[in-house]
């Protein structure tokens, strides 16, 4: 435990070790159950459970891991920019779709809360689940959620569509790159548009724009469906 403590290696090293071992069953299963991120996740956290590690000794390492969060997510700029005709030529109906996404966002949470009867912290905790965990955690405390529960949904959201978001495309018969992109990453944040970098330059650039004004959208839809419950 005290080597544990003391090393700063430790969570970095448990953290790749365990994305590499998603990336490598990934590869000889090759099923969507087998994604890396989650894999990642879970190994993790069986890890810490088994050995009894606290969060704190784990982060003191894996912090500087987070320190790269931020340069990859300006790194999504450069697909965007390669394919700025692209999104000159379709704005519109990028927009629109980008819209769509947001709108169906927060009308799934009023509905879902109302269905099951939350209360309006724990509604207003939802509303930013589908958007980057910065912007997210603002709307979440402005609006008098609980911030911390809506990290771990942010996170779960992210999780969840970066496994999906294949098999969503493929059931659904999407098809089209642009459409993709923005589906992925307005549901899904940047988790989403890992995924969808893997599928091609186009859903990359799309999804990486989609976060942005997501974003920005969900920051004022949030405070309008906020009055709504």
């Amino acid at each position: 435990m005290e080597f544990f403590e003391h090393s700063v290696f430790f969570g970095v090293s448990l953290s790749l070790l365990a994305y590499g071992l998603g990336v490598v069953l990934q590869k000889r299963f090759r099923l969507a159950l087998f994604n890396p991120l989650l894999l990642s996740v879970i190994v993790t956290i069986l890890v810490l459970v088994t050995a009894h590690i606290d969060y704190e000794v784990y982060y003191a390492g894996a912090k500087y891991l987070s320190y790269l969060l931020t340069p990859a997510t300006v790194c999504l700029a450069v697909p965007l920019y390669e394919k700025f005709a692209l999104l000159r030529s379709s704005w519109r109906a990028i927009l629109a779709g980008i819209l769509s996404g947001v709108l169906t966002t927060l009308c799934s949470v009023l509905a879902l809360s109302l269905a099951f009867r939350l209360s309006h912290e724990e509604y207003v905790t939802l509303l930013p689940k589908s958007i980057t965990t910065a912007i997210g955690m603002g709307v979440s405390e402005e609006l008098g959620g609980y911030v911390t529960l809506t990290v771990a949904m942010i996170i779960i959201t992210g999780i969840l569509g970066n496994v999906i978001a294949v098999a969503v495309c493929r059931v659904f018969r999407i098809t089209e790159p642009i459409a993709k992109g923005v589906a992925i990453g307005s549901a899904a944040h940047a988790l989403g548009t890992a995924k969808a970098i893997e599928i091609g330059e186009v859903e990359g650039a799309m999804s990486g724009l989609s976060i942005v004004v997501a974003g920005l959208l969900t920051v004022v839809g949030a405070s309008v469906f906020a009055n709504f419950l």
